[in-house]
C-alpha cells in the first residue's frame, strides 16, 4: 500500500472503492504504523483528509478509532475542508463499541472548538453521553464539551445541572475530569459557573480523589481570577 499522504486527496465514489479495495488488504498494523507516520507529519493532513476518512469504512476497531481520533485533530487544524465528513464522523456516535464512541466524541469536540456550524446539528444529541454505560465515554463527553466550549461557551448556560452530576460520577476518572468544564466554562462565561462555586469547595475538601480536589481547586479559582 502506498503512504496515505502519498493518495489522492480527493475522490469520486469510483476512486474511494478503489482506495478501500487497495487499503483492506493492507495488513492492519502495517496501516496503523502508516497512520502513526502521518499522525506525526501535520505538514500532509490537508490533503489527507479525505484518504482518512475512507478509512471509516475500514474493517477493523483499531483503524477506525485511529482515523476517528486524526480526523479530530486535522478539524481543528482544517475546519474548512472536513464539513463534508462530520456526518460519517457523527455515525459512529451509535456505535456498540464503547471506544468508537469515544473517538466520534473527541473528533466532533475539535471540530466544534474551530467551527461550532460543523457540529451544529450533532450537539444536542452529545449530552445523552453523560449517562453513557462506559465511564471512558461519559469522560470523553466531558472533553468534547471543554473542547467547544473554549470557544462557544454561552450555549453551554441550560446544560449545566448535567455537568455538576457528573462531579458525583462513580468512576474516578470521570469525576477527575467534570471540574475541568467548570474551569474552562468558570474563565470565560463565570456566571454558568458561579451556582455551583460552593459544590466544587466542598468537594475540593472532601472528595477521596486527590486529582478530582485538585481540578476542583483549578475550577475556583478560574473562576475567582475572572471574577476579579
Amino acid at each position: 500500500m502506498k503512504n496515505i499522504k502519498d493518495c489522492p486527496s480527493e475522490h469520486n465514489s469510483e476512486s474511494k472503492v478503489k482506495m478501500l479495495k487497495q487499503v483492506q488488504h493492507d495488513d492492519e498494523t502495517e496501516l496503523y504504523k502508516k497512520l502513526g507516520e502521518l499522525t506525526k507529519n501535520k505538514a500532509a493532513w490537508e490533503n489527507s483528509i479525505s484518504d482518512v476518512a475512507a478509512l471509516l469504512e475500514y474493517d477493523s476497531t483499531k483503524i477506525q478509532a485511529k482515523a476517528l481520533w486524526l480526523l479530530g485533530e486535522m478539524g481543528l487544524q482544517h475546519p474548512e475542508k472536513i464539513g463534508k465528513w462530520v456526518p460519517a464522523i457523527s455515525d459512529f456516535l451509535n456505535s456498540p463499541v464503547p471506544l468508537l464512541r469515544e473517538r466520534a466524541l473527541n473528533a466532533l469536540g475539535r471540530i466544534g472548538r474551530a467551527d461550532f456550524s460543523l457540529i451544529k446539528a450533532y450537539w444536542n444529541d452529545l449530552f445523552r453521553f453523560a449517562k453513557d454505560e462506559a465511564p471512558n465515554v461519559r469522560l470523553n463527553f466531558i472533553w468534547a464539551s471543554e473542547n467547544i466550549a473554549t470557544n462557544t461557551p454561552d450555549i453551554y448556560e441550560d446544560y449545566m445541572g448535567i455537568f455538576a452530576e457528573l462531579l458525583a460520577d462513580p468512576d474516578d476518572k470521570v469525576r477527575m475530569e467534570a471540574p475541568e468544564i467548570f474551569r474552562v466554562l468558570g474563565k470565560r462565561k463565570p456566571e454558568l459557573a458561579a451556582p455551583y462555586i460552593d459544590l466544587l469547595s466542598k468537594i475540593s475538601e472532601n472528595d477521596s480523589n486527590r486529582v478530582v480536589r485538585i481540578h476542583s481547586k483549578g475550577a475556583i479559582k478560574a473562576f475567582q481570577k475572572a471574577t476579579c
